[in-house]
């Protein structure tokens, strides 16, 4: 996987003094590792105190269309998941805009635990069930959190919100697709017949009425579990930059990455309908979960070429994402 791109300590140490933070409150600095887009540092302060700084490239560099300043939706995310009783990182400081003649950032809290596709093979037996109820109970509460404005990306890099999601899905999956014309990734059909088969699946997103607050990468690295061994709870929700508004069904795609189709686990579901989720999934639900399916694969397919991803983890997306996509075109296909 291509590395995220470099940060000096002078400029972190410039974008802290932005955010209030002097370099003499400052113990340690240190690159996170992982991550192909936007460099993370961990950030000690006198006191102990333990924040996350997030920096995302510098202007010019490839990327999708979409990802237009999505520390905006990050930040946002964040605020409505504490409002919502969610754990996760607390927004310290934020400056999203990339046309503000400064470089964009955002500072927050650091949330405990460990990404749970760390754990998963070490659970104690019913560990995973009971952790997957909780999840549950948490997405339930995000995605009562609903957005007044209209659907879409929060910042409107690409495309304002849109009354209606029929109308901001198709910006979403236009702009995709628009991506992949322009970097020629390999994807398992071609662009013209995907563009047909979304468009044929497009009637059941009319149901769809009121946007909600939908994370959209939540899948088990974002996921941080705290606690002993067989008391794990979850520490936090991370990573909360991909936001938009839009169908609560959006967020099933990316937490079925690791965990199975979650609209189907029964454990999932207890807690996701305790909070007020949605339980049951007709036929034009199925097509829905199918079309944010084929939303999510492409993406993984289209960004390997911004990234410069090569190797073995590009060898890895193909397979795990190109047979998934042909899967959930057919679904989308079959349904409509």
């Amino acid at each position: 996987m291509a590395a995220a791109h470099t940060v000096t300590d002078e400029a972190v140490d410039r974008l802290l003094a932005r955010a209030g933070i002097d370099a003499a409150q400052v113990v340690s600095r240190d690159r996170i590792p992982g991550g192909s887009y936007n460099a993370l540092f961990s950030v000690i302060l006198v006191g102990g105190d333990r924040l996350v700084l997030k920096v995302p490239p510098p202007e010019g560099t490839p990327r999708l269309r979409y990802e237009a300043e999505l520390l905006c939706g990050e930040a946002l995310f964040y605020e409505h998941a504490a409002a919502a009783g969610v754990p996760a990182p607390r927004v310290v400081h934020s400056e999203w805009r990339e046309d503000a003649g400064a470089p964009p950032f955002l500072v927050m809290t650091h949330s405990p635990g460990v990404p749970w596709n760390g754990v998963a093979d070490a659970m104690a037996p019913g560990e995973h069930e009971r952790l997957l109820t909780e999840l549950g109970g948490l997405v339930g509460r995000l995605h009562a959190v609903h957005g007044g404005a209209g659907f879409g990306y929060p910042a409107q890099g690409f495309a304002p919100l849109a009354a209606g999601w029929p109308a901001a899905f198709a910006a979403m999956t236009d702009a995709l697709l628009a991506d992949a014309e322009a970097y020629g990734p390999w994807l398992p059909r071609p662009v013209a017949e995907i563009r047909t088969l979304l468009a044929g699946g497009a009637p059941a997103l009319a149901e769809v009425t009121r946007p909600v607050l939908v994370h959209f990468d939540l899948w088990s690295g974002n996921v941080l579990l705290d606690g002993e061994p067989g008391a794990r709870t979850v520490g936090g929700l991370i990573d909360g930059e991909r936001m938009f508004w839009g169908d609560p069904l959006a967020d099933f795609p990316s937490l079925s990455l690791f965990f199975g189709h979650l609209e189907d686990d029964p454990a999932f579901l207890a807690g996701y309908g305790a909070a007020g989720g949605r339980t049951s999934f007709d036929a034009a639900a199925r097509v829905r979960l199918a079309l944010y399916r084929c939303y999510l694969y492409l993406i993984m397919l289209v960004e390997v070429v911004p990234r410069g991803t090569t190797g073995e983890h590009l060898a890895w997306v193909r397979d795990f994402a190109g047979s998934r996509l042909s899967a959930a075109l057919d679904a989308v296909a079959a349904g409509s």
